[in-house]
């Protein structure tokens, strides 16, 4: 029973290391496809971010088909879905996200090559999820939110086919889900400059594979271990936390497949940074900063958790079951960002508005 409970977190960190590696080999970053498709106009890492989630959905409905994963027994299907929560969330998430500079999976990247910033960041974002989850603030998070939860009361859940299955269209279900799969990779491949990127689609590829493996591991593990095992695919705000509850208290409780996952990334980004001779120790450079850091890890610990994931947790892990959560939340976070990119780099958290407001010359 202690081997079964040990290969758990190990094959977390296997896969977390897998995807440092690439991320950080190949400056894979949320936040910088984001700046870059708004400001640059390049939508390629933004392609290559969105075939991650289209990689994992496809891959993760393929297993879910064979039996291999249940989607309705993950926590984005069993958790009513919450509006105000997941918008709420999202936008806090979105605009943190801007203030430090990369999301949970960047920091953890950077942490990887160096980075005490980061170190800062992701400090931050523990003690604030875990604070979100079992502490002050979530008395509040509960109170505020709970009144909008939407429950889907059907063997699928929060999910798409839960919600086609409540108004009794559940024929419907393998349909849509092919429009969307088309729909989506029409967009990603539309674009000539990123078909001839070769390396931009291979980081699509893998990080999408090793997330979609979170869900066969951890489904995996459930149905053999004498323990419970929560379903698990990639996300980085609440097991940020654990990890770091897991490092200072000792419980007894055994970490899980998403701790694992946590140190992995880590491991993985610090051997590409080595093996490039890329590790750079960088601290903040004044006080104002680190304050940015610091509260900005706090609107990514407290809106992750009540976003019920990250930009990695919601918009490719939820995403791949089909979770109703995940498009509303991606759609929160990236305006969060949006707001967050404009107050930085434009003096104002609206200035896109204005100037996407501004008749063409």
């Amino acid at each position: 029973m202690t081997e079964t409970a040990w290969l758990l977190p190990l094959s977390g960190v296997g896969v977390g290391i897998v995807m440092g590696f690439v991320a950080r080999r190949y400056h894979f970053c949320t936040l910088g496809a984001f700046e870059r498709c708004w400001y640059a106009g390049d939508s390629t890492r933004l392609r290559s971010w969105v075939l991650v989630a289209l990689v994992a959905a496809m891959l993760t409905q393929l297993a879910q088909f064979f039996g291999f994963v249940d989607g309705s027994r993950t926590f984005y299907a069993t958790h009513p879905l919450n509006l105000l929560g997941v918008t709420l969330g999202g936008l806090m998430f979105g605009i943190g996200m801007a203030l430090v500079g990369t999301c949970g999976f960047g920091a953890l990247i950077r942490l990887g090559g160096g980075s005490l910033r980061a170190a800062v960041a992701l400090t931050g974002i523990a003690l604030s999820a875990l604070a979100a989850q079992r502490g002050i603030t979530a008395q509040g998070r509960v109170a505020m939110t709970e009144p909008f939860d939407m429950v889907i009361s059907t063997e699928h859940g929060s999910t798409l086919a839960g919600l086609l299955e409540s108004f009794g269209l559940s024929i419907l279900t393998i349909p849509t889900m092919l429009v969307v799969f088309l729909t989506i990779g029409y967009w990603i491949f539309r674009d000539a400059g990123f078909r001839a990127d070769r390396e931009r689609i291979g980081v699509g590829l893998v990080l999408g594979i090793c997330v979609a493996l979170g869900w066969l591991i951890t489904s995996y593990f459930a149905s053999i271990a004498f323990f419970p095992v929560q379903l698990e695919a990639a996300n980085f705000v609440g097991p940020v936390g654990d990890a770091l509850f897991q490092i200072v208290v000792t419980t007894g409780a055994m970490p899980d497949y998403a701790v694992g996952l946590v140190m992995g990334v880590v491991l993985g980004a610090a051997v590409a940074a080595w093996t490039a001779d890329d590790i750079r120790w960088e601290a903040c450079d004044d006080a104002r900063e680190l304050s940015r850091h610091i509260f900005g890890s706090f609107l990514m610990g407290t809106g992750g958790i009540m976003a019920l994931g990250c930009t990695i947790g919601q918009v490719v892990s939820a995403a791949s079951v089909f979770a109703l959560s995940a498009p509303l939340a991606f759609a929160s976070m990236a305006l969060g960002a949006r707001i967050g990119l404009s107050l930085l780099l434009e003096g104002s958290p609206l200035a896109f508005l204005r100037r996407s407001t501004q008749p063409a010359e």
